[in-house]
């Protein structure tokens, strides 16, 4: 399915990525759904991120205690998601080049 369109919810830096990939890849639905996942993982990263920046590491909570941001531990949990994601996509390597031995002596 190359070259196929993203998810219309994903973010505008998400959709850049899910481009940038399929148009290098060749992915079948089980990896297109593993890509989705992975990019919504990601835009909730960068949307927690941004409201820890925003609120800063330590809130205080109504009862007056400091207390960490809950935005780390879901910046947090989405890491762990986007990274098996991405383990599983196997995009951690170079896309296969043509077949046939590679140009030089042999």
């Amino acid at each position: 399915m190359l070259g196929s369109k993203p998810p219309k919810h994903l973010s505008r830096a998400a959709k850049k990525i899910w481009q940038s990939i399929t148009e290098g890849w060749e992915l079948e639905t089980d990896g297109l759904v593993l890509l989705q996942v992975a990019l919504e993982a990601w835009d909730r990263i960068q949307a927690a991120r941004a409201e820890v920046e925003r609120d800063g590491l330590i809130i205080t909570d109504p009862s007056g205690r400091k207390r960490p941001h809950p935005g780390l531990q879901i910046e947090k949990d989405q890491k762990l998601v986007l990274l098996k994601a991405w383990r599983q996509l196997g995009l951690d390597i170079e896309p296969p080049g043509p077949i046939g031995r590679p140009p030089g002596k042999w």
